[in-house]
């Protein structure tokens, strides 16, 4: 089963007049990357939000905003007036004195340390449990996200798996003229090479046989169809994280592909190879946005 890295997931918590929400968003990233921001009554237990987050989302660079508000509107958090007075003279003051011209400092005031503070010295055990049961609740609508997203990446891949597929027996109808233009073609060239005497004729027939088979692409469509067919089997196993499986197979594919044009020396099997690499690259582009 497929599941998106991208995401996002929503819940509320309520108790009495407070209102707690939790919003989580996730983006690419090869490894688990978590980034919490709490309002300041919920600082002691970021630990504890933290570990949640860890267990119910899987990978990728996690991003979670937790606000409590009342009923009326007002939040939860409080401007220290004096500190924000304080800083704000600092700073017009140095503006002054160094002629750095003045401009909006309170968005910069609010963000320092302890400027914003909480209505409460205490955490109310009520509003911590219901942050808690957000978060989970949380968590859960982002990864049902994940899923549907994974579903929509899921039968994108199968297309293009197909037509990669259908595209293998489009290359036999220019295989019956390949290999008797290339043995003409080396024959040709090679009646120069019969005049000169020191030539052993038969071992360089037998090496320009050798040449031939080596031009032979029957294995690479065999297992060609293989890697396609295994990448399918793979898109519905039970497992979560097969993004990293896919990706390895999808260079297995490749390999293929690469190998298939680089023996045919002919101009239309070249040209179905292009399509072939132009639909694994798009492939490749999908499965950068899996688990």
């Amino acid at each position: 089963m497929l599941y998106s890295m991208t995401g996002y997931g929503s819940a509320t918590g309520q108790v009495g007049e407070t209102t707690v929400f939790v919003e989580i968003k996730t983006l690419n990233s090869k490894s688990t990357d978590l980034r919490v921001k709490l309002p300041l009554m919920l600082n002691s237990q970021e630990h504890v939000i933290r570990k949640i987050l860890l267990d119910e989302v899987i990978r990728g660079r996690i991003e979670c905003i937790i606000t409590i508000e009342n009923l009326d509107g007002s939040g939860s958090e409080l401007i220290n007036k004096k500190l924000f007075e304080s800083y704000f003279k600092e700073i017009k003051d140095l503006q002054k004195k160094l002629g750095i011209s003045e401009g909006d400092i309170t968005q910069t005031i609010l963000r320092i340390q302890d400027v914003v503070g909480t209505g409460s010295d205490e955490l109310d055990p009520a509003i911590l449990k219901a942050t808690e049961t957000a978060c989970i609740d949380a968590a859960k609508s982002l990864n049902k996200f994940r899923e549907e997203e994974g579903a929509v990446i899921g039968q994108d891949l199968t297309e293009r798996i197909r037509i990669i597929t259908e595209l293998i027996p489009a290359i036999e109808p220019h295989e019956v003229d390949r290999i008797p233009k290339i043995r003409e073609r080396i024959l040709k060239n090679l009646e120069e090479f019969k005049k000169i005497e020191s030539v052993d004729h038969n071992r360089f027939e037998q090496e320009i046989l050798f040449y031939l088979e080596k031009l032979d692409i029957s294995e690479e469509k065999v297992r060609l169809r293989q890697h396609c067919k295994y990448f399918l089997e793979e898109m519905h196993s039970p497992e979560i994280q097969i993004g990293r499986k896919l990706n390895f197979i999808s260079q297995e594919i490749g390999r293929e592909i690469n190998t298939l044009g680089s023996k045919a020396q002919h101009l239309e099997i070249q040209q179905i190879v292009v399509m072939m690499k132009d639909e694994l690259e798009k492939i490749k582009e999908q499965i950068a946005n899996v688990l």
